[in-house]
């Protein structure tokens, strides 16, 4: 049956997206505001950068843990009430998280309970949004629901540190609890879980089919599809990559760039508006890679990303020590790459394994990636408390990225191979 409204009026997928962009944005800043915390609560309570670093490990782990059971979780009881559940979640943490003074406390509350709520909102969500709505401009708009999460650190990262600077921590973590109620009854009331729903098919489609109801078990079909996943050479290859991915970007720079910069005297503010400038070039890097995704090999183009990532993280620790505006060269050419790799590799797990199955398989593939960014977050708070530098961690950052390169090169020889077989 055709739509024929579709023709006349705008599409509902792109007001589904644009919800989803905003929710996924204000997750982004949750994401952030630990690594604006980080000076602030050694400053207070005396802890250890590793102590506060172990708390965001966990919430970077959790995060990728979850997007499986979360892929799960929108078939069986649908995208919008899962959206709602999660913000609700979050909502509690940030309310009583200005009560925290203890370490067991934050990680309970942002290692573990953030964790939970920020992954039912992770990439997942993008991908089963755009696979559900999207069969033409798919690319385009992972690419852009990626991206929001560099808009969140445009539009938040250096409010928080201002607000943290003049008015104290507890004031920045309650700004972003206000945000997540006013965004609540946004999802609740114009969020749609299919194009069925609307008597609509998906962009590039005529058909309009009621989705297939979900009969599987919700912990069970998860691990079901890892489990048929990992036979799959080119699954390996991209969850290797992915794990590089996680290591040299949230991990990393998102959580240790600013107090990274107060080693060398640059002010919270300042640091803050360096990840800002990311924000603004990886929002138009990120997106460019899905309009690039959906025209050219996305093999190589993620041996471009993460070769030229490695070579920009290479040249960081010189940066921060000549100054001011060669960190501004190092946010801008690392900026257009910061999560550039998602579209590419989204695009890849569903030709390889359908549409129907790429939420909850990229789902694993992202758990890859949060395993890379924990194992960074933790790891580099200890190598700098015992070395007193970050140049190490962000050395090894570089050439594992050039390493994930070469990595990507196989996916191609691998695809080729798994086609054949099947």
């Amino acid at each position: 049956m055709r739509n024929e409204r579709q023709a006349s009026t705008i599409y509902y997928g792109w007001i589904v997206v644009s919800i989803v962009f905003l929710t996924l944005l204000v997750s982004a800043a949750i994401s952030t505001v630990p690594s604006v915390l980080m000076i602030p609560l050694e400053q207070e309570f005396g802890w250890a950068r590793s102590d506060v670093s172990g708390a965001a490990s966990i919430r970077i782990l959790l995060y990728g843990l979850m997007g499986p059971f979360s892929a799960a979780l929108m078939a069986r009881y649908g995208i919008r009430k899962i959206m709602v559940i999660s913000l609700a979640l979050l909502v509690v943490s940030m309310a009583v998280t200005p009560f925290i003074t203890k370490v067991w406390q934050l990680t309970l509350v942002w290692g573990v309970i953030v964790g939970l709520g920020t992954g039912s909102l992770a990439n997942v969500l993008g991908v089963t949004v755009a696979n559900r709505w999207f069969v033409k401009y798919k690319g385009l708009v992972i690419g852009m629901l990626t991206a929001s999460a560099a808009t969140g650190q445009l539009l938040f990262l250096p409010l928080l540190a201002k607000i943290t600077e003049e008015i104290g921590w507890r004031y920045a973590v309650c700004a972003v609890g206000g945000v997540l109620i006013v965004l609540i009854p946004v999802i609740a009331i114009w969020m749609r879980n299919h194009p069925y729903d609307v008597s609509s098919a998906p962009l590039g489609e005529t058909d309009v089919v009621k989705p297939a109801p979900f009969t599987g078990n919700l912990f069970l079909t998860p691990i079901l599809a890892l489990r048929s996943a990992s036979r799959n050479g080119t699954f390996w290859l991209l969850a290797g990559t992915f794990f590089f991915c996680g290591f040299s970007t949230n991990g990393l720079i998102g959580t240790h760039l600013i107090p990274a910069c107060g080693d060398f005297q640059i002010p919270l503010v300042m640091a803050a508006g360096l990840l800002s400038l990311m924000g603004v070039f990886d929002l138009i890097g990120t997106t460019m890679s899905g309009w690039l995704s959906d025209r050219f090999d996305s093999r190589w183009l993620l041996f471009w990303y993460y070769g030229l990532r490695g070579l920009s993280l290479i040249y960081l620790p010189f940066a921060l020590d000549m100054g001011y505006t060669q960190l501004l060269v190092f946010s801008v050419f690392y900026g257009l790459d910061w999560i550039a790799t998602v579209p590419p590799t989204a695009k890849i797990t569903s030709d390889t394994f359908g549409r129907e199955k790429a939420g909850m398989i990229f789902g694993w593939i992202v758990v890859a990636h949060q395993v890379g960014a924990s194992t960074a977050a933790y790891g580099a708070g200890i190598v700098r408390d015992w070395l007193g530098s970050y140049t190490v961690p962000f050395i090894a950052a570089g050439l594992v990225c050039l390493y994930a390169s070469v990595m990507a090169i196989r996916i191609r020889k691998q695809g080729k191979a798994v086609q054949a077989a099947v």
